[in-house]
Formats: C-alpha cells, sequence, structure tokens
C-alpha cells in the first residue's frame, strides 16, 4: 500500500480507526484488517482498547517494522510529567518498546504548547516515539506549533469528509509538507445512504462508501482512518482504493453540502 512520507516514517495512506470499539471486539477487528493486509493502526489514550490493540498486534506475529501504529495522549495529560506518563501506559498496554507515532488528541484551554512539545521532542529524541504529531489543531494553533517552535509534525488528524471543506487547513499543511489524516472519512455512515454517492458508486460498480473513501484518497498528502469491526468493511474499504474516479464525479462530490461537522466535544478552541 502507497505510504505518506513524513518526517522520517512511511504512513500508510488506508488505516483502521478504532474509536467506539472496545475489549474482545477491537481485538477480532484489529486481528481481521491485520489478516487482510492492514498496516496501519491508530487508537488513543482515550479510547480505553490499547490493550486489545496490542493483544492483537502480539498475536498476529507481523514484523514490528512492517507496522505502524499511532497512540494519542488526551487532552487533561498535556502537562509535561503527565504525557510522560500516559506514554509510558499507552507503550505497557500496546506490548511495544516504541511508537510509530505520539499525538496530542485535542488541544486545551490553557495548555502550555512550548512545554508539551519540549516534551513530545524529547520523547522522539530518545527514540521511544519515532515521530509526533497533533489532532484537532487549527491553522493559529499549527502556526504556534510548526513556526513559532519549529516542533517537528508528521501529521494533523482532523475530521474530513465529503461534506466537510478543509481546504484552508489542507492547504497550510501541504505549504508544511504536513500530512492531513483523515477521521471520520465517512461521514460517521452518512456517506453510504447519499444518493450523488450511491450513484456515481453505480458507474464504477461500487458503493457510496468507497466512493467517499476513495475521493480522500486520492488527494495529495492525504490518509484516511475508517473505523470498520466488520472483515467485510474493511475488505471494502481496502477495495475502495481499486476505484478510478474521475473529472464529472469530483464535480458532482464538490456540489455536496461542506459544512457538516459531526465531531466536536466543546472544550476545543473554535476552529478558524
Amino acid at each position: 500500500m502507497e505510504q505518506l512520507q513524513t518526517q522520517g516514517i512511511g504512513l500508510p495512506r488506508l488505516g483502521l480507526g478504532t474509536f467506539r470499539m472496545q475489549g474482545d471486539t477491537c481485538r477480532t477487528a484489529v486481528e481481521s484488517a491485520l489478516a487482510l493486509g492492514y498496516r496501519h493502526l491508530d487508537t488513543a489514550e482515550m479510547y480505553g482498547n490499547e490493550e486489545a490493540v496490542g493483544a492483537a498486534i502480539a498475536a498476529s506475529k507481523i514484523a514490528r517494522r512492517d507496522l505502524h501504529v499511532t497512540t494519542k495522549v488526551w487532552n487533561e495529560n498535556l502537562a509535561p510529567d503527565a504525557i510522560r506518563r500516559a506514554f509510558d501506559t499507552s507503550l505497557k498496554k500496546l506490548r511495544l518498546d516504541q511508537l510509530d507515532l505520539y499525538l496530542v488528541h485535542w488541544p486545551a484551554p490553557k495548555m502550555n504548547l512550548p512545554a508539551m512539545f519540549e516534551t513530545l521532542m524529547k520523547l522522539k529524541q530518545e527514540g521511544r516515539a519515532r515521530a509526533i504529531g497533533v489532532a484537532n489543531f487549527n491553522i493559529a494553533l499549527l502556526k504556534k506549533v510548526v513556526e513559532e517552535i519549529k516542533a517537528p509534525i508528521a501529521c494533523n488528524q482532523v475530521e474530513y469528509h465529503v461534506m466537510l471543506d478543509q481546504t484552508p487547513l489542507r492547504k497550510y499543511l501541504a505549504a508544511k509538507s504536513i500530512p492531513l489524516v483523515a477521521y471520520c472519512p465517512l461521514a460517521q455512515g452518512r456517506a453510504a445512504s447519499n444518493e450523488t454517492l450511491m450513484a456515481i458508486g453505480k458507474k464504477h460498480g461500487a458503493s457510496a462508501a468507497q466512493v467517499a473513501l476513495k475521493w480522500l484518497l486520492d488527494q495529495d498528502g492525504v490518509a484516511a482512518i475508517p473505523k470498520a469491526s466488520r472483515a467485510e468493511s474493511q475488505r471494502a474499504n481496502l477495495e475502495a482504493l481499486n476505484i478510478g474516479l474521475d473529472d464529472e464525479d469530483r464535480q458532482a462530490i464538490a456540489g455536496l453540502p461542506k459544512d457538516q461537522r459531526y465531531v466536536n466535544p466543546g472544550f476545543a478552541p473554535a476552529w478558524d
């Protein structure tokens, strides 16, 4: 699978998101995805499933160098000491000696950005995290992190799908050679029943969800991490890579509403 090269790591363009997967359900889903060929797994301290993900990785016997694992520190643990404790806990639960990518999950009010990123950069310098990054950061915050603090950000993970425009953010990230990792890439399932996407899918012998996913993955510098607990859905997402969308398809997708945001916990600073 094609990878995005960023800050010394290769990020597979399509990964498995694990939000709201727990226990045996999560472990089974991750084992299934790995068996199908997925090599990019995304979890988080807040998801409460790192142990299940770690168990699935251990059972897979896949060489560590062939696997990309991302986890995230929750926004209540952004003080330097708390970041280190959270990192150590995540690493232990995942049964790993090193993380491929460690993200700040959400920005928090009154966070000390220089202190946070000094800690994260030390984790990278120590070789415990191969790369560091952020999630849910707007352009104003990114400018502080990238231009003032000079942190080596490997990605910004944000909600992005056919019904949400992220053009200003994408342009900024592209100018800094930072990939965008799209979560909720299927608009929390809403893409699957969209009539425009269904019509495009019919033309290509594909589902509406596959069309939505391929639209994202056709964009430079964009990766996607759809959550999929069933093997059939995981396989369908992989098969989306084979669809060839044309200009007419992209024009139809451009006509969809682009102001539909489905994830906002309320505590994050307002978006630009």
